[in-house]
């Protein structure tokens, strides 16, 4: 970047005004140059004048590239979350992990906002599938992509024993700058109506929305909204964001050493956390740390593990069996 672009850039504009003054005294100081009596003195200047300027450059150059990054930061995500091995008991817990994210994101201010569900037999989530907005929600959120193991004694156990069941959730960021474009050939869409609360309109009018993106199979449909438009781009959306996270994985693959240090590889086979009812404890094996609290926890007071997560520096570790 040169000089007027840090001028134009609001992180930049004083950094800038300040470079630009150090210029002009080192112009004078150069002037000075064929000045016999003040040529050292004016070397000394140019010297100081230049460290400093060279300092303010480089401060510059970050705090454009700090603002870059903050500007294609993901402002909205897709939130997944899909019953896994425990039937009617992984169903309900999928249900209790959608509470545990819709209250942490509205302590944080976020908008939350269902795109579609399938609902089991006993009330809970065969799958769901959210859309969350607000700063920061993608870089918080981004770590739980991977397979939630909860041990408790359900509650139609007789004998008391405990029952492991799995929940498979995954994140994937809505960028405005998309890694793969889709072309309207591959696409398929299939219209419906809209079920459950939302009054007449929805239960008449086909406004639910079904994408299939043909060359990979893959299925969105959306409900939420009440006009078929606006499920239309909601589930485009969703397929831009599942297409953009599958490349992102095959890339992975290809940097895979790359990634051993990293806090998970976003594997959506790769149990990251266990909720251990009977020890009121939650443990996230990639980081090795345990926070207990448990029934605090399931209603919304994350921001610990979310934190631990996003601080860790150290190696990636591997699954525990140890719960």
């Amino acid at each position: 970047m040169d000089l007027e672009s840090f001028k134009s850039n609001p992180r930049t504009m004083y950094t800038a005004q300040e470079y630009e003054r150090l210029q002009t005294a080192k112009i004078e100081a150069e002037t000075l140059l064929s000045d016999d009596d003040m040529k050292e003195l004016a070397e000394i200047e140019i010297e100081a004048l230049s460290t400093q300027m060279d300092s303010l450059w480089k401060q510059m150059e970050n705090d454009a590239e700090a603002a870059k990054e903050a500007e294609e930061a993901p402002k909205a995500m897709i939130l997944e979350i899909q019953g896994g091995a425990g039937g009617d008991e992984s169903s309900l817990f999928a249900a209790e992990l959608a509470l545990m994210y819709q209250n942490y994101a509205e302590q944080r201010g976020w908008g939350w906002s269902k795109l579609d569900e399938s609902l089991s037999d006993v009330g809970g989530y065969k799958d769901v599938s959210f859309e969350v907005k607000g700063k920061g929600c993608y870089e918080a959120l981004r770590f739980e992509t991977g397979v939630h193991r909860v041990q408790r004694i359900p509650e139609t156990e007789k004998n008391g024993r405990v029952h492991t069941s799995t929940v498979t959730v995954s994140v994937m960021p809505i960028r405005a700058k998309t890694n793969v474009t889709i072309p309207a050939s591959d696409l398929e869409f299939e219209t419906s109506r809209s079920g459950g609360a939302g009054g007449q309109n929805v239960n008449k009018v086909e406004t639910a929305v079904r994408v299939i993106h043909k060359p990979t199979g893959i299925a969105i449909r959306c409900t939420i909204e009440r006009s078929q438009l606006k499920n239309k781009e909601r589930a485009l959306d969703m397929l831009q964001a599942k297409l953009d996270q599958l490349a992102k994985e095959e890339d992975d693959k290809k940097h895979a050493d790359e990634k051993r240090s990293q806090v998970g590889t976003g594997d959506r086979s790769e149990k990251i956390r266990t909720y251990n009812f009977p020890q009121d404890r939650v443990t996230d094996h990639r980081i090795r740390e345990s926070w207990h609290g448990l029934p605090k926890i399931m209603i919304g007071n994350m921001g610990p593990i979310v934190e631990s997560l996003q601080n860790f520096t150290g190696e990636f570790g591997s699954d525990s069996e140890d719960e």
